[in-house]
């Protein structure tokens, strides 16, 4: 295998454990506070591109790598490429991706009360 294969491979890795990160990353500020700094611009820049119905720049690297590699790029971007297969039986479209970002959305509020609330719980010193 192309070491241009592996590395589009070693992207789609990074990308997946990236959105789950967007997701759900909120739920582990109850045990390390300090990943905020860290999680909210990561959980922001993911709604950003599905309410602007951009594209993450890992698509194109992968899809470059790709080629590299003797393989071929996909249209569309890694939400419609290797999430929404599992998630919709129909393409991605603006109303979809509009879906996703206030999925988004939602379960970080509720990761976030979570989190202050637990912060505000915790006796000091």
């Amino acid at each position: 295998m192309p070491m241009a294969t592996l590395l589009a491979d070693a992207v789609v890795l990074i990308h997946l454990l990236f959105v789950a990160f967007v997701v759900l990353g909120g739920f582990l500020l109850v045990r390390w506070p300090r990943l905020v700094w860290l999680h909210l611009p990561a959980a922001a820049w993911g709604a950003f591109i599905e309410f602007s119905g951009g594209m993450c720049p890992l698509t194109p690297l992968e899809n470059h790598l790709r080629m590299l590699g003797g393989g071929s790029a996909y249209s569309g971007d890694f939400v419609e490429r290797y999430l929404l297969p599992v998630l919709y039986p129909a393409q991605l479209t603006p109303a979809v991706q509009q879906g996703l970002g206030m999925v988004v959305l939602a379960v970080n509020l509720v990761a976030y009360a979570w989190a202050f609330q637990a912060w505000w719980r915790k006796p000091s010193g």
